[in-house]
């Protein structure tokens, strides 16, 4: 290698992306790296080491080669060639401009625009532009620029994080290439009974049946859901499906028989002859049952067909009197007897306060003044009536009312009550006899027919 004497080597960094240096001389001639390098290994023979470095050294940082360039701007096309590989740098020098959130592609794969490329050979650089992206959700409506491939990416770059049955209108693999809208609904946890099983989901459906439909659950017959199908999915996030299976029952019932009693003057009062027995008829009938969810709720008689017609009872009652001795000693003869429940009372043992001596006759309160109920009294009042271990009495006071249905439990028209002189007051509480004696009235009351 020759040079002046007076020359001098320099070396300096040259601002390159190898970082490399550059040997000169004094005014700044560049020095041909191939002949220094064979001028190293002969004069440097006890360092043959470090002369292979320093060959190294300078052939790597030989400038990049010279590359065909092919940007690609929608429908513009630039060809050139150029040994820079920084995207922005070679976009720079086609005066082309990148916009907010624009993407740039390197052989069809994103690239960062201000790092190198380690592409040898051809590069073909393409400019992805952002376009006008509208997102709409339940809670807002935001518009963004947007350079994403897909609607899922576009949705990912603006926050927005995807998970499985989100509500996603058009569908997250759909390719953006022009503006549009995207409709985005998140799923949320929603919680399926059915009586005793449970089942929870994700689902950003609209509706319950779309929720059910997504589960795989499905409504089958008369089966029904809480709230409907068509109502909107609810806000708590509760669905209750409701199991509906229906089964008809058939039974055979009894009519029961109706009795028709007459009147006849040839048995005696108090007597009864049945002229035609009774028998219940039959009928079918049909019911529904509902049931909900393994439940009965409820029964419905579809039909009642009677199979057999019920047959009317007919029973002659006598009216004819007859009067008989009332017996054990008595000289007294009655017309008729009956079973009558009895309670006693004195003039101050009434039940209320005080003592009272005067009856509905008029008559002292005491012993043989019997009372019986106020709805038949006027029916009875004045008449003669002998018991068995109370003695002879007439009807001549009133009291009752419905407690004596309520608390003795016995009809009104059957009950007696057998007064006693104040200190003499015996329990005959229970059920006597009540012969009622001659003479019969002319009109025999209803109740002792």
């Amino acid at each position: 290698m020759r040079r002046d004497a007076s020359a001098v080597l320099a070396i300096r960094p040259t601002p390159n992306r190898h970082m490399c240096w550059t040997i000169t001389t004094i005014p700044n001639e560049p020095i041909n790296f191939t002949r220094l390098a064979w001028f190293i290994i002969l004069s440097m023979k006890t360092l043959r080491w470090l002369a292979f470095s320093l060959i190294f050294f300078l052939l790597s940082c030989q400038p990049n080669p010279s590359s065909s360039i092919t940007i690609i701007d929608g429908g513009q096309i630039t060809n050139f060639n150029s040994s820079e590989r920084v995207p922005s740098v070679l976009l720079t020098q086609n005066g082309i401009t990148l916009r907010a959130n624009d993407r740039v592609l390197s052989n069809g794969v994103s690239v960062a625009v201000d790092q190198a490329l380690s592409a040898s050979g051809s590069i073909q650089l393409q400019l992805r532009r952002a376009i006008t992206v509208n997102i709409v959700t339940s809670n807002e409506e935001q518009t963004i620029q947007s350079s994403a491939f897909t609607v899922g990416q576009a949705l990912s770059e603006a926050g927005i994080s995807l998970s499985g049955n989100d509500f996603i209108n058009p569908p997250a693999e759909t390719p953006i290439t022009v503006p549009l809208t995207i409709t985005y609904t998140p799923a949320r946890e929603i919680t399926i009974s059915a009586g005793e099983n449970t089942l929870k989901v994700r689902s950003a459906a609209g509706t319950v049946g779309e929720v059910l439909a997504e589960a795989g659950i499905s409504l089958v017959g008369a089966d029904t859901s809480s709230p409907l199908q068509s109502e909107a999915s609810p806000s708590n996030g509760q669905i209750h499906v409701v199991r509906v299976y229906e089964t008809t029952s058939v039974e055979l019932k009894p009519i029961p028989f109706t009795t028709k009693t007459i009147e006849s003057i040839e048995l005696p009062l108090g007597q009864d002859n049945t002229i035609q027995a009774g028998v219940n008829g039959l009928a079918m009938i049909r019911t529904r049952v509902r049931y909900e969810n393994g439940k009965e709720v409820s029964r419905t008689t579809e039909s009642e067909t009677v199979m057999r017609e019920p047959q009317e009872q007919i029973v002659a009652s006598g009216s004819q009197i007859v009067l008989a001795p009332v017996g054990e000693g008595s000289p007294y003869e009655y017309w008729v007897k009956v079973e009558m429940y009895a309670t006693v009372y004195s003039p101050c043992n009434t039940g209320k306060p005080g003592c009272s001596y005067g009856t509905a006759s008029g008559a002292r309160a005491g012993q043989g003044i019997v009372a019986m109920d106020y709805s038949i009294y006027s029916l009875v009042a004045g008449m003669r009536v002998y018991i068995p271990g109370y003695g002879l009495a007439t009807i001549g006071d009133t009291g009752g009312g419905p407690i004596i249905e309520t608390a003795l439990g016995v009809p009104r028209t059957s009950w007696i009550d057998l007064g006693f002189n104040e200190g003499e007051m015996r329990d005959m509480t229970g059920w006597v006899t009540v012969y009622f004696l001659a003479p019969a009235p002319a009109e025999i009351p209803y109740f002792l027919k």
